[in-house]
């Protein structure tokens, strides 16, 4: 699972690494559920190019839902049962799968002699950013205003070397699918039915080191009246 995690953000690596352009890099430090972030989908037929980039909220808001906000509780998209919940299914269905490009993916790591859960960063080595699998959809807002979403695929990953260390102790660990940059254009153009072919744990070489959140400010006392004398 990832609650959290920090975009690619910067032209350059969008370009290099997933070969796409995006002309606002302007993202916040973190990304949290229905934060905007950059996702990648197939190019519409005709427009001359293979991959798109697109900014949506981090959380796919199905077409029934009547707010931003329903993207909460639905960043994550289990892999098992993606193609049957009501949230999910349509975009399943319709082939809208997509690349979430991450730097930094954030897990809670429990200390095996208990306490209090820290939160640890995932990365790869040498600074390459993960695409992570995902799927996504346009939701249209009561008003008509439209906006892309987008969501994470996850899987189980209790053999995992390195991510069955996360997550509270007894439940089941998972992970966001991360795709091998071999397969990127193969994940966007195959078939539904191949589609399932691609959920396998991360066989890369992954780091991770402590990144607790930072403490939060205090707000600031209200402005006291001037006392008259």
């Amino acid at each position: 699972m990832c609650s959290n995690y920090v975009a690619v953000s910067s032209q350059e690596r969008l370009l290099h690494f997933f070969g796409v352009f995006r002309e606002d890099p302007k993202l916040p430090p973190e990304i949290w559920p229905t934060g905007l972030a950059p996702f990648i989908r197939k190019a519409d037929p005709g427009s001359g190019h293979q991959r798109v980039v697109e900014t949506g909220h981090y959380g796919l808001v199905p077409g029934f839902a009547k707010e931003v906000a329903y993207g909460r509780r639905t960043y994550n998209a289990r892999s098992e049962t993606v193609h049957q919940l009501a949230s999910f299914r349509e975009s399943w269905r319709r082939g809208w799968r997509c690349i979430v490009p991450a730097e930094v993916l954030f897990e809670p790591y429990y200390p095996p002699e208990g306490g209090r859960p820290v939160r640890w960063g995932v990365t790869r080595p040498g600074m390459v950013p993960m695409g992570v699998a995902g799927i996504y959809r346009e939701w249209t807002a009561p008003d008509g205003r439209k906006s892309w979403t987008f969501a994470m695929l996850t899987m189980n990953c209790d053999a995992h070397p390195l991510y069955s260390r996360f997550h509270k102790p007894g439940e089941e660990k998972r992970m966001p699918i991360v795709l091998d940059e071999s397969d990127y254009d193969a994940w966007l153009d195959c078939d539904v039915a191949a589609a399932s072919g691609f959920f396998q744990m991360y066989e890369g070489a992954l780091d991770a080191t402590p990144a607790p959140l930072p403490p939060r400010t205090p707000p600031a006392p209200p402005p006291q009246e001037p006392m008259l004398f």
